[in-house]
């Protein structure tokens, strides 16, 4: 029993290291919305966002922010269905460049740069009204 107990102390203390690590999870954040706007809750040690949308019909639009949460705000002439969105944001996490090269005489590339935050998701918008995600009936399984 003793055994279990200490496996179980193990994983949790591992768990617990591991989410320090990571500060901005895309689990950290909550996306929110009105019935014109959609934005997302605890945007803190994220900055320079771009949150590209697609609509049903295709049309894509980006919305950048270089501090705060983006906030994307429906067209007056909105089409009924779903939008899909992805979103991009620096943290407060620097990581190696990849594409550094210490030997260029421009200077131009940093050794190390934000790393980046990635999600997507989606809205429905229903009679010209962003009603949120679509949930699944209660007959449904």
């Amino acid at each position: 029993m003793e055994i279990l107990t200490m496996k179980r102390c193990l994983i949790a203390a591992a768990a617990f290291a591991l989410s320090l690590a990571h500060p901005a999870q895309a689990a950290d954040l909550v996306q929110t919305n009105n019935t014109n706007a959609v934005w997302f809750e605890n945007w803190t040690g994220l900055s320079k966002a771009l949150m590209r949308v697609a609509t049903p019909e295709g049309d894509i639009s980006d919305v950048r922010a270089d501090r705060g949460t983006p906030v994307y705000q429906l067209s007056a002439n909105a089409v009924d269905g779903v939008y899909r969105y992805e979103l991009r944001a620096a943290t407060e996490e620097m990581v190696k460049n990849r594409d550094y090269q210490s030997g260029d005489l421009n200077g131009g590339d940093e050794e190390y740069i934000p790393e980046q935050l990635y999600i997507t998701g989606h809205f429905v918008v229903e009679r010209g009204a962003i009603i949120g995600e679509m949930e699944e009936e209660e007959g449904d399984n």
